[in-house]
């Protein structure tokens, strides 16, 4: 093998190493620049990453923070007792929790509560308060009290028999009816007012209890159905009794109408003929329907015949009968008979004997008899 010069200056110019200086550099600045981008893109997730699989963003570095310490207690500052402190009222306050309960278990604020409410004082009514009724539809209300007993003005109390549910307002008006209309009334009779009998008070459904119908006022704890008040001395005033004296019934008629804005009873339909329905329902222009019928007091014997006539009575006077004019039938002159022969006569006149001979004997058999005929009388059943 022969190596010369200018055979090296032929196979391997400069230019060669020249042109693999540049394909190095190049190779060197791609892969920095690839380098960088990776970097670049540690920073930011990419958006088509939606697995995760791209390499993980690197966490900021954590500054600590440097946390001021409290003040030293000061030597002449009186030491803190274990104990807490007692409140005001023996209650814990609302904002604050009580020792053996944590902060989540306190108790939400209380409503605020209702002028009814604040009226309705046990001097009036025994009426605890009750939580609020949700039901279906419309169903319940809000301010519900249960109406155990009405105190009158000298202190005794007329219960209600069984507790009625009612609104505050409703229990309210039912209260000031016994207490200034009732109480009087009973005690024109001699008596006082020892129990209301209560037939329906609360409950969810719709009116006279037909389906489909509107949401009654009972199912809004604001209705309240009477059927009588017992006295004290056993006496009872039935509001639909008929045998009850009809004065009576017509001052409690006047009074629940002028108190309620709705009165149903006997007469207003077949539903309220055995008690009274009061509420206080709201209508347009203050409109107010009072339907109670006070009816007279049955007969004790229905009469089945008409009394008998006294005698002293005078007598009773016949019309006279108008007069029938005769109708005039034109004449008709009769027809001339054929003379009869001897024999027929003599036994025609034979005949006329035997008829003018029978009334004779008619009188003869009536006076036979020795006792005279009474006059027919009509019998009574």
């Amino acid at each position: 093998m022969s190596f010369s010069l200018p055979d090296f200056r032929r196979k391997w110019s400069c230019r060669g190493y020249m042109s693999a200086g540049a394909a190095m550099v190049t190779a060197v600045l791609g892969l920095s620049l690839v380098l960088a981008e990776r970097a670049e893109a540690r920073k930011y997730t990419s958006p088509l990453d939606i697995f995760g699989i791209a390499a993980p963003r690197p966490r900021p570095a954590v500054h600590s923070a440097r946390i001021p310490l409290p003040r030293p207690r000061p030597e002449e500052a009186p030491k803190a007792s274990d104990e807490a402190p007692p409140e005001a009222d023996g209650k814990p306050s609302a904002d604050k929790p009580g020792a053996d309960k944590p902060a989540e278990a306190a108790a939400p604020a209380q409503k605020p509560v209702s002028a009814c409410r604040l009226a309705l004082t046990e001097e009036i009514a025994i009426a605890p308060s009750i939580p609020d009724i949700r039901g279906p539809g419309a169903c319940g209300g809000e301010d519900l009290v249960r109406l155990e007993a009405v105190v009158l003005p000298d202190k005794r109390k007329v219960t209600v028999k069984p507790a009625a549910i009612l609104r505050c307002t409703m229990a309210s008006a039912i209260a000031d009816w016994l207490r200034k209309d009732m109480a009087p009334l009973a005690t024109s009779l001699g008596s006082t007012i020892g129990e209301l009998d209560n037939f329906d008070s609360f409950e969810c459904r719709g009116r006279n209890r037909v389906v489909g119908a509107l949401l009654s006022e009972h199912g809004k704890a604001n209705a309240l159905d009477v059927r009588g008040i017992k006295l004290a001395n056993g006496q009872s005033i039935g509001l639909t009794d008929r045998t009850m004296s009809r004065e009576v019934r017509e001052r409690v008629l006047h009074s629940v109408c002028a108190r309620f804005s709705t009165v149903l009873g006997p007469g207003s339909d077949w539903y309220h003929e055995d008690h009274i329905h009061l509420d206080l329902a709201q209508r347009r222009n203050d409109y107010r329907i009072c339907q109670w019928n006070v009816w007279d007091p049955l007969p004790q014997v229905a009469p089945l015949l008409p009394a008998e006539r006294p005698e002293e009575a005078p007598p009773r006077e016949v019309a006279a009968k108008p007069e029938v004019k005769p109708e005039v039938k034109p004449e008709v002159k009769p027809e001339a008979k054929p003379e009869a022969k001897p024999e027929e006569k003599e036994g025609a006149d034979d005949e006329a004997v035997e008829k003018s001979a029978a009334p004779a004997k008619k009188p003869a058999a009536e006076g036979s008899k020795s006792q005279p005929r009474k006059p027919a009388t009509k019998k009574r059943r």
